[in-house]
């Protein structure tokens, strides 16, 4: 599995990330998104490196990554502090601008990196995702059904990670079936979720998301800020998107001015169920 890429880690600030590497060419970083870890782009970065140099971590609680201890805000899970560790391993790398590529909770750190480091992110490619303060905004009866999970996840009366952790691979088993992701690949999956410390981490990514990274966004939209790369937006047929927002890339046009993308003939883990269509999009946007 990601044969030709290095495997490391390396501390920047609180945490320490594990991140594989591999390519040649301007640099392009991967951001995985729930439950999964670096390891499900392990169809799509062989491709794109053939002409990019890429960087896939594991997001900070996520896979083999640290989990640093939270706070009653839930600070420490922001996308904020998710984005800061990209750019300081990137400052690590030797890697001033680079482009990013971010699928579900991974999107959400994305967007915030090109929204807070301007003048480091070249492009931005956002798979299955609208900007958490537009889905919130949004969030309906339709969306509580559909997206239940953010909610209970993120709630604290009763912690989700109580019941996860009674069977971890059997609570994420519905969606990490070893024949669509890769033996290796379900394996890195499974033992990170069985790690206590991960499950609660991932829980606090989500209780961040229904607090200091709503308002993150929403202060955005109040001061106008706009993001000012280009962006790709990608969306999976056989998953919500459309059933929520009709075509995501209207919502995209609310927090950008350059914004393409097309839906991707797959189910949620589109690196993972169709790899060869995703890297041909990803290709087309960071050669445009």
């Amino acid at each position: 599995m990601l044969e030709g890429f290095e495997l490391a880690t390396a501390a920047v600030g609180d945490v320490v990330v594990r991140y594989r590497t591999g390519g040649v060419g301007e640099p392009v970083v991967l951001l995985h998104g729930h439950p999964r870890t670096h390891t499900t782009w392990h169809r799509v970065a062989p491709l794109l490196a053939t002409r990019w140099t890429v960087v896939c971590p594991d997001l900070r609680g996520y896979g083999g990554s640290s989990a640093p201890p939270s706070d009653d805000e839930h600070r420490p899970y922001s996308k904020r502090a998710m984005a800061g560790d990209v750019v300081a391993l990137m400052d690590l790398l030797g890697h001033e601008r680079f482009a990013v590529v971010g699928h579900d909770r991974g999107a959400y750190v994305a967007h915030r990196l090109a929204a807070d480091h301007p003048d480091r992110v070249t492009r931005l490619a956002v798979l299955d995702a609208v900007p958490i303060g537009a889905a919130l905004l949004r969030a309906d009866a339709r969306f509580a059904q559909l997206w239940w999970h953010w909610f209970w996840l993120g709630q604290t009366v009763r912690p989700a990670e109580d019941v996860i952790l009674r069977d971890p691979a059997g609570w994420y088993a519905l969606q990490a079936d070893p024949a669509l992701m890769g033996a290796e690949n379900h394996a890195d999956l499974m033992a990170a979720v069985a790690d206590p410390a991960t499950v609660h981490a991932m829980c606090e990514d989500y209780r961040a998301g229904l607090g200091v990274d709503r308002a993150a966004d929403d202060a955005d939209r109040a001061s106008g800020r706009r993001l000012r790369c280009p962006v790709l937006v990608l969306w999976s047929t056989l998953d919500d998107m459309a059933t929520l927002y009709g075509d995501p890339r209207q919502v995209w046009r609310e927090w950008a001015d350059d914004v393409s993308g097309a839906p991707v003939t797959s189910g949620h883990h589109m690196a993972e169920e169709a790899p060869d269509e995703l890297a041909a999009a990803l290709t087309a946007f960071l050669a445009r």
